[in-house]
């Protein structure tokens, strides 16, 4: 094996090009560096460097830095006719479902299940497993004030998909708002308020129809129905169905 760190920066690049050719998930500037045995500062810039001769040359390809690591990706100009050529899950798109469930994950992480069905105002079990699967999003711990209710986040393999580095990168999403009120709206629900309020003003909705009404008027039946919806414990079905998953 020769020594790289002997030879000039264009045999070091020649050299990360090869392992990034052949690597399938990000890998980060220090591990390429221990891989050719040259130090990461210098890795780090050669990186960069290669980054920007890829733009300028307006290659097919890209050299970006996410999830921690580098990785190169196909052109976004060139993805018609990736896609056409590749018949592959990583290059279809992911159902209007599965987005709307991604983005609550990703926006208001960690989250239970119970939280996405309150914001999205359907049952999501279905498309939350099939995202799972994907490797999009992962089991993140309980939480204790939901009884042991599994926590979802994101994944490194959301950020690579994505593009992103971290989970900071996110747009923001008050942006694509068409007006204030629908500013406030993503406001209220990243901020933490989607799900306990929306069962509080249900819970206050049917006690003034209770004030009104009179419980004697209600049949127990009835009674047992409205106190489960307003315990968030109510069945909703899901619509889409599997295959929108």
């Amino acid at each position: 094996m020769s020594d790289l760190s002997t030879l000039g920066p264009s045999s070091i690049k020649g050299a990360l090009e090869a392992l990034l050719l052949v690597s399938s998930d990000p890998v980060s500037a220090s591990a390429l560096a221990a891989s050719l045995d040259v130090a990461p500062g210098e890795v780090a810039s050669l990186l960069a460097e290669l980054q920007v001769e890829y733009e300028e040359a307006n290659r097919g390809f890209q050299l970006r830095e996410v999830a921690g690591g580098w990785r190169l990706f196909t052109h976004p100009a060139f993805h018609d006719q990736v896609e056409a050529f590749v018949l592959s899950w990583d290059t279809q798109k992911l159902s209007q479902a599965a987005l709307e469930t991604l983005a609550v994950i990703a926006y208001h992480q960690p989250v239970t299940r119970e939280t996405v069905k309150g914001i999205r105002g359907v049952n999501s079990d279905g498309v939350i497993s099939s995202l799972a699967d994907k490797g999009l999003i992962r089991e993140m711990g309980r939480d204790p004030q939901r009884g042991q209710a599994i926590l979802y986040g994101t994944t490194a393999a959301f950020l690579e998909k994505f593009g992103l580095r971290s989970v900071r990168d996110l747009p923001d999403l008050e942006q694509f708002a068409p007006d204030e009120q629908s500013r406030q709206f993503i406001r209220e629900r990243l901020s933490g308020r989607s799900i306990q309020s929306t069962l509080e003003e249900t819970e206050e909705d049917l006690e003034e129809e209770r004030d009104l009404l009179g419980t004697e008027d209600v049949p127990d039946a009835d009674m047992e129905l409205i106190g489960g919806v307003a315990d968030g414990d109510a069945d909703v079905t899901d619509m889409e169905g599997g295959s929108h998953e």
